[in-house]
């Protein structure tokens, strides 16, 4: 089992992470400032500029759409190589977009490859690829339980030659971005008597279909996102072409875990960039900062919370290297209770030493004067995202038990 960085993909991580450093992870403050000048969901001029312009180095320099493990558009790289490169995305606000890897796209031009018809990937997977668009993908209800994904209740009623939705979705992320075009979104096709994993399909819509309306973004501790965000939005008789169905009625369940399955993983992977991260702040902090007369590393319990805290990585970064590894052998249903390993390890390793960081800096880390703040509600919002803790843990549970459970021989 070979979890190291490839030949091919060692000048790449170089690249990636000389450029984080240096030219990207230099101007997240200032990009964030912007937010609040004039409109929330509008770029401001310096945040377009900020933004395309890093874009169009990293485009220039060969590093764009790292995810495309399959190589088609992409550099070609394993799922285990690519885990370097999001992991040093992981350190900066911005860099997952600048090298056209930021989620939901990454997922969503995932599913546009595998199931989109080619009319689909001519208007949509092309901008995405090109990183002309944003997307969204909406799954989660208000008025269900949508970690169990079969309660997942949006109408979908054929009439005549378009599919008609009506419903309520929530927590869509990127639909507050003013880029974002597309919606990829899970709805209900089939009524009681179809088998319960065949009643859904997944449709894509055009986001300036009439009868969407956006009721809200909704905030994680107070804090809307913008100007990405994560939206509520009210379908109301909305009219969607047929031929925009994928796949076929019923299979929303198949396309769902081809689509999250990947997603999941570069989540973990971008968390452990955000835990090293704040480790680093921690160390720096605690032996700059001095109380009673010694620096903060020689008081209370510094040492074991440092030691705990690089332990913590260290373990899941192995984690999310085996899981890695296991996608890269090309069997899903193999790989599949190693992902929900990491989605609960790997965010709650990260959020730990984020908040240990946070202690660290006193008040401070609880302010803007620090990243840790917002790292820490994005950490703990990643704990429900793509399934909360108890449902990958029930996962791995129920592989486990299965290793037992076969009749005897």
């Amino acid at each position: 089992m070979d979890l190291g960085l490839s030949d091919r993909a060692a000048p790449l991580h170089t690249a990636v992470r000389a450029m984080i450093a240096d030219e990207i992870a230099p101007l997240d403050a200032e990009f964030l400032a912007e937010v609040d000048v004039g409109d929330r969901w509008q770029f401001t001029p310096r945040q377009t500029e900020i933004l395309e312009g890093l874009k169009a180095a990293a485009r220039d320099r060969g590093l764009w759409n790292l995810w495309r493990t399959d190589g088609a558009g992409g550099a070609g790289l394993s799922t285990v190589d690519y885990a370097y490169m999001a992991e040093e995305m992981g350190k900066s606000h911005l860099a997952a977009e600048v090298f056209n890897c930021n989620a939901p796209d990454t997922g969503n031009m995932e599913v546009f490859a595998r199931y989109g018809t080619e009319a689909l990937q001519e208007r949509w997977l092309a901008p995405l690829l090109a990183g002309e668009i944003r997307s969204a993908y909406l799954m989660t209800e208000p008025e269900v339980a949508s970690s169990d994904a079969t309660n997942i209740a949006m109408s979908c009623v054929r009439d005549g030659d378009a599919y008609v939705l009506n419903g309520e979705k929530w927590w869509a992320t990127g639909a507050g971005d003013p880029r974002c075009a597309v919606y990829i979104v899970l709805v209900r096709t089939g009524d009681d008597a179809a088998p319960k994993h065949a009643r859904h399909s997944m449709i894509v819509v055009d986001a300036a279909t009439a009868g969407i309306e956006r009721l809200r973004a909704m905030q994680v501790y107070g804090h809307d996102d913008a100007p990405h965000g994560h939206m509520h939005l009210r379908f109301t008789d909305v009219r969607v072409p047929v031929e925009n169905l994928l796949v076929g009625e019923g299979r929303g369940f198949e396309i769902a875990q081809g689509r999250l399955g990947p997603g999941r993983i570069h989540h973990c992977m971008r968390a452990l960039g955000q835990a090293e991260k704040a480790l680093e702040w921690m160390c720096r902090r605690s032996l700059a900062r001095k109380a009673f007369g010694r620096p903060l590393a020689h008081l209370g319990a510094t040492y074991d919370i440092i030691a705990e805290a690089r332990m913590g990585i260290e373990q899941a970064r192995l984690l999310c290297l085996k899981a890695a590894w296991m996608m890269d052998r090309g069997d899903a249903r193999a790989a599949a209770p190693w992902i929900s390993q990491v989605k609960v390890v790997a965010p709650q390793v990260a959020l730990r030493v984020t908040d240990a960081a946070a202690q660290m800096h006193g008040a401070a880390g609880l302010s803007q004067d620090t990243p840790l703040a917002r790292q820490w509600t994005h950490l703990r919002t990643l704990r429900l995202a793509d399934g909360p803790d108890a449902v990958h843990r029930r996962q791995v549970a129920r592989a486990e038990l299965r290793r037992y459970s076969a009749p005897a021989a």
